[in-house]
């Protein structure tokens, strides 16, 4: 379950909803580089739950405001 492994297929989930083609990196914000709403996020998130076989829960995405942010979320929801 590395970050590496994560990284990859989250880059795969990212690629519809990344609607500007915005080049994606760990210090890509969901709100302000990528102009997500709301119910942007709520959908990716609901695609990397369903991935991952995960639960982020709402504090969680809180506290996530970057794609490095999510992608280390998500490897340790795995590791757990």
């Amino acid at each position: 379950m590395d970050r590496e492994d994560t990284k990859a297929r989250i880059d795969t989930l990212i690629e519809p909803f990344n609607k500007k083609g915005v080049a994606i990196t760990d210090d890509t914000t969901f709100a302000g580089d990528l102009e997500w709403d709301s119910l942007t996020v709520m959908d990716f998130v609901a695609a990397i739950e369903d991935e991952f076989d995960i639960i982020i829960s709402m504090n969680q995405q809180a506290e996530i405001e970057t794609y490095g942010q999510l992608i280390d979320a998500v490897t340790k929801l795995r590791g757990e």
